[in-house]
């Protein structure tokens, strides 16, 4: 647990009554429309006004600060996940089938400490500040292509985000500088051969195995068409075919993901996968159909914006407290206000027994004591916001 300046212990304990409240009353991607209520109800309270210009569940709130000659956005997810949740913590979710099971609840309550605490300072804050309460960061369509769309960041000029990790030591700030996370693609193929006999495969066009075949040669895309030093993931998720012993059927369903480091990798692996369907289905006489289905680009923290937030981290907590993270071929929608706008997300490690399950597991938890690091570090990146 890192010492804090500016965050006291009242702050810490209201911000994790606010967590543990958002934590009981978890809502899915794109449903978040009780969580966003409570959010405007709390920073009415603080006298910050919010947009609405912007499209619901999403809640844009600005803070004006004493000089403005920057504008610093601070983003926060608040979708919950289709799980059940397991344990028998008191703050157990409310809601049969949905749970905060990555660490959302915290990043929510985070972001309104910080707001609280600028309502308490503002002779502090120089900067406009634009706090972002996003919906939809779990599934698609995001919701932060969304507000990109909606110009939440036409006047901002850097933003920030940050995420509770459980891989990453309680007392520990860390990211990756450039290319931090995959881009996260799906795709869907259907293969349209001749049903027939098991024991007359000349007379059919098997989907089956030109399947397979498929599936073999996805993964030269990433051997053969990929620059050697360019990460990506080509794998398959889900085949569903015949259900008979003896009959070949006529069509076969394949489901899979794409994952890339570069904008560059991950339109080159959608081009070679569509035209490797097309063309071995064709050369076994099949038709083969493939759709893309386009989720979040690469995630590109800005090396002048991770550099600022290194200086931070090391002059606040101490040069100890920061940790170099590799790129992860997880993805994350915040690359969408990072291909607009300079900015970094940042990793607050939270890792230890109590938070010793990984995301997204029925068992997850956040070690709280994680939450003041977090509270603070915003706090400082925006007050500079270089």
């Amino acid at each position: 647990m890192l010492q804090t300046k500016l965050v006291d212990s009242a702050l810490k304990a209201w911000t994790i009554e606010q967590r543990r409240h958002f934590h009981m009353h978890p809502e899915l991607s794109g449903q978040e429309f009780e969580t966003a209520a409570y959010v405007k109800e709390k920073l009415a309270e603080f006298g910050i006004p919010v947009d609405s210009r912007f499209s619901e569940p999403n809640v844009i709130a600005y803070f004006k600060g004493t000089e403005g000659k920057k504008t610093v956005a601070l983003r926060a997810d608040m979708d919950a996940l289709p799980l059940y949740e397991e344990g028998d913590k008191p703050y157990i979710s409310t809601v049969p089938g949905v749970m905060h099971g990555c660490g959302h609840d915290g990043h929510t309550a985070i972001l309104l400490a910080v707001a609280k605490w600028m309502s308490s300072h503002p002779d502090q804050v120089k900067n406009n500040i634009v706090f972002i309460f996003q919906s939809s960061e779990e599934a698609s369509p995001s919701g932060a292509q969304q507000l990109v769309k909606e110009g939440v960041l036409d006047e901002v000029d850097v933003i920030y985000g940050i995420h509770l990790m459980s891989r990453l030591p309680l007392g520990k700030i860390g990211f990756a500088s450039g290319f931090a996370m995959a881009s996260s693609d799906d795709f869907d193929i259907t293969i349209e051969g001749v049903g027939g006999h098991g024991g007359q495969p000349q007379d059919a066009v098997d989907p089956i195995y030109i399947a397979t075949h498929l599936i073999q040669a996805f993964q030269s895309v990433v051997s053969r068409n990929l620059h050697p030093l360019h990460a990506g993931v080509i794998s398959f998720g889900g085949m569903q075919a015949g259900n008979s012993y003896n009959v070949i059927p006529s069509e076969v369903k394949l489901q899979g993901t794409i994952r890339a480091m570069t904008f560059e990798a991950a339109e080159l692996m959608n081009k070679k996968t569509a035209q490797l369907t097309e063309s071995i289905c064709a050369s076994f006489g099949a038709n083969g159909h493939y759709e893309f289905i386009e989720g979040t680009p690469p995630l590109y923290n800005h090396p002048e914006a991770c550099e600022y937030a290194l200086k931070v981290i090391q002059d606040i907590f101490g040069e100890e407290a920061f940790e170099p993270m590799e790129p992860s071929m997880g993805a994350e929608d915040f690359s969408y206000y990072l291909k607009e706008k300079t900015g970094a997300f940042i990793n607050v490690g939270m890792q230890s027994e109590k938070s010793k399950y990984p995301h997204h597991h029925p068992l997850f938890d956040i070690d709280e004591d994680a939450i003041p690091t977090a509270i603070e570090l915003m706090i400082q990146l925006a007050l500079n916001g270089e």
